[in-house]
């Protein structure tokens, strides 16, 4: 069975919540109908002329890019000239296309996270914070029995996670009353007869941004007709979101054997370095694609080494003279680790909900070579 292009989007935003995309930006359903039915998808870190040769030849329905195709407003729709003959491409083969940007970089599982993650620095923090994500308290009360059921669906959900930890619920047992009503079906008891019955009332806490996904688990996994459940606001709040990382190395590294391990793990032929090659540094900011304009939030946080891309000769000089030395290893190498960890969100949250979708990683390869 195929899938809705709208609910492919809902799945995205899951991991990557709009609220976190910069005002600039121009993230979402850029080309196409949200109620598409799709069976392919073409996960891509750009939409190329490349990309739209790919997903034809692939038959997909619709491509995720992480750049937008469509990033300034059109002032003309010239089918000679990018993103023109894209945009023509596109709707002559029915393909919707769809872009994670800025919020996939600021989320808690995306581009910066994951780059963070391949340097092994630890307890990393983002640079410079869009939002702390809200939190809710979910509870539900559940007849004995069930409670095993309903717990394990809304944790796979998503809710239950407290710091490292998951299925973090408390349970206490009650006693549930109900009279069922002219056409109701009961799961216990009949109609007009007053029901009091052995209940579990579990609750948890649940990220603002996956509450309507542990809400349908809930209700999917609970054995009652109608089910009574409680959603409460806190003033506590979540994980803090936004651009960037700084962790720590496991252990300090000379700059030299850091760009070496920045080389290996993001599969670079070379990188750039603006300042002492010699220094030895533990705490290390980083941001995929361009992010030359955090240097200053990584110098007030503490770091010693900013690796990115895209960095300006007289910004490396900047750096340098305020006491951070750059790595500059390309925006495509900073940011290619998204599409298979995208690609493999998608195919886990596919297998979740019984979709009948490929998701296709894209072959694609830097602009720039080194000789």
């Amino acid at each position: 069975m195929s899938v809705k292009c709208r609910a492919i989007c809902g799945a995205i935003e899951q991991l990557a919540p709009p609220y976190l995309a910069e005002e600039w930006d121009n993230s979402g359903l850029q080309l196409g109908d949200p109620e598409a039915e799709i069976k392919r998808v073409l996960v891509a870190l750009d939409v190329t002329p490349e990309i739209m040769e790919q997903a034809k030849a692939e038959k997909v329905q619709m491509i995720i890019g992480h750049h937008p195709l469509i990033f300034r407003p059109l002032k003309a729709l010239r089918t000679d000239s990018v993103p023109g003959g894209i945009i023509r491409e596109a709707i002559k083969n029915e393909i919707v296309v769809y872009a994670a940007h800025t919020n996939l970089d600021s989320a808690g599982a995306g581009v910066n996270h994951l780059l963070a993650a391949k340097l092994g620095l630890e307890t990393a923090v983002p640079l410079c914070s869009v939002q702390q994500e809200g939190l809710l308290k979910i509870v539900v009360f559940v007849p004995a029995g069930a409670e095993d059921g309903v717990r394990n669906a809304m944790a796979e959900a998503g809710a239950g996670w407290i710091g490292n930890y998951s299925h973090c619920f408390f349970q206490s047992a009650g006693t549930g009353t109900f009279l069922p009503g002219a056409g109701a079906k009961p799961y216990i008891g009949s109609q007009g007869t007053l029901e009091r019955v052995d209940e579990y009332r579990l609750e948890t806490i649940v990220r603002e941004s996956q509450v309507k996904g542990v809400v349908a688990a809930m209700l999917t996994a609970h054995p009652y007709e109608e089910v009574a459940y409680d959603l409460y606001s806190l003033s506590n709040k979540g994980e803090s979101l936004g651009l960037g990382r700084v962790g720590k190395l496991a252990a300090p590294l000379t700059v030299r054997a850091l760009a070496e391990k920045v080389k290996t793990v993001l599969g670079c032929t070379a990188v750039k370095i603006a300042g002492d090659k010699a220094k030895t540094v533990s705490k290390i900011a980083v941001c995929g694609g361009s992010g030359a304009g955090l240097a200053g939030k990584a110098l007030l946080a503490g770091a010693e080494v900013l690796v990115t891309g895209d960095v300006k000769y007289h910004e490396a000089q900047d750096a340098m003279a305020r006491g951070l030395t750059v790595i500059d290893a390309g925006h495509f190498a900073t940011e290619q680790l998204i599409v298979p960890a995208l690609a493999g969100y998608l195919r886990s949250y596919a297998r979740e909900q019984a979709w009948d979708l490929e998701i296709i990683a894209a072959r694609e390869s830097d602009v720039f070579a080194y000789i």
